[in-house]
């Protein structure tokens, strides 16, 4: 992605790291924020929030868009995520989440990734997240 467009995602990257801070994660130590652009240019924000039977846990991905559609915000109507984790170099989207993004994001939004090392920041698409994705839209 060109300088300009990254330029462009730094407030969502940022509002990812501000939802970072107030994950909920004991047992893995491994807080992560994510910040959806909604097509109306708010952001809502999502924290990745634990149990300690981890199949219960929420991923920050999920939990922001939970809370987007919760607000009243349409379904396939977001426009970009960031997602941040300070203890990795990078992040990516778990396998669960890619599958919800697919389902309930814009089919051409992008989705930002940044760890510990903001020069490692990667940009995908969807198609690039989930190749050959089960889909019924």
């Amino acid at each position: 992605m060109n300088e300009n467009a990254a330029s462009a995602h730094a407030p969502l990257i940022s509002e990812a790291r501000e939802a970072a801070t107030r994950a909920y994660s004991p047992y893995s130590r491994f807080p992560v924020g994510a910040a959806l652009l909604t097509d109306t240019g708010e952001i809502v924000r999502g924290c990745n929030v634990e149990n300690i039977s981890y199949g219960l846990t929420n991923c920050a991905e999920r939990s922001a868009l939970f809370s987007a559609i919760s607000q009243g915000k349409a379904p396939r109507s977001f426009k970009a995520m960031a997602i941040y984790a300070p203890n990795v170099e990078l992040i990516s989207p778990c396998g669960a989440c890619r599958q919800v993004l697919l389902e309930l994001m814009a089919p051409d939004c992008v989705v930002i990734c940044q760890g510990s090392d903001p020069r490692a920041t990667r940009h995908w698409t969807l198609e690039q997240l989930l190749p050959g994705a089960f889909n019924s839209f």
